[in-house]
């Protein structure tokens, strides 16, 4: 007799195809927003703190890759979808890159005792404010999925998602520019700075800016299905 699945998620695959994407998002942007309050305890130089808050996004990152594994393994070769399967397991992907790299940038940051440069400071909030901002309108534009599918990719959702669409390409071309400031302000202090310090914030900065590149990806996989 042939076993059946267990799995919570392989039930709601029957159901509906992006139910497990959302909830994987949802883990994801949990642990995408304790980027916050750890670069709060890098600045009050509350070292214990980072570590323990580094702990937590490393239990959500690990929660991600769970549902991540299961989704994929779950996902019937058969299964009538109405989008492509391989869309669908890229922005998976995009979307599970943003809690990787919540997870690299928390491991740097309790690699050594790290200090935000003066120079680097308000620039560096502006960034991280943004990345999280664009992040969250990555999560908003996912959690549209289930009603796009209902209208058959079409009309007033249609609409909506592409305004919020358009608004998060705005968002990305902002955080450039920001990435642009920060690296310019760093590179003019970076001889009063260690050099291995140095190497650290230009890789916490593109890591930030990484992830406002997948959050734009995810939002091309999404007009990718509106266009079919």
């Amino acid at each position: 007799m042939a076993l059946k699945s267990i799995s919570p998620l392989s039930g709601l695959l029957h159901k509906s195809p992006f139910k497990p994407i959302q909830e994987h998002m949802r883990t994801v942007f949990s642990c995408v927003s304790l980027l916050e309050p750890l670069f709060t305890a890098l600045q009050a130089k509350d070292y214990a703190g980072v570590q323990k808050i580094a702990q937590q996004i490393n239990e959500l990152e690990t929660a991600a890759d769970k549902q991540k594994s299961t989704f994929r393994l779950n996902m019937p070769k058969t299964l009538f979808l109405p989008v492509d399967r391989r869309d669908l397991l890229k922005l998976l992907h995009d979307q599970d890159s943003l809690a990787d790299n919540t997870e690299e940038i928390s491991q740097i940051l309790i690699s050594r005792d790290m200090e935000v440069p003066e120079a680097i400071k308000d620039q560096l909030n502006v960034l991280l404010t943004n990345t999280l901002g664009i992040c969250a309108e990555a999560k908003s534009i996912i959690e549209e999925l289930d009603e796009l599918v209902e209208v058959g990719f079409a009309g007033r959702e249609h609409d909506k998602v592409i305004s919020m669409i358009d608004n998060l390409r705005k968002s990305e071309h902002e955080i450039d520019q920001n990435m642009h400031r920060i690296r310019r302000s760093l590179f003019e202090v970076e001889d009063n700075l260690s050099p291995v310090s140095v190497i650290f914030w230009y890789k916490v900065i593109d890591l930030l800016g990484n992830m406002s590149d997948m959050a734009e990806n995810m939002s091309d996989r999404l007009l990718l299905f509106l266009s079919k």
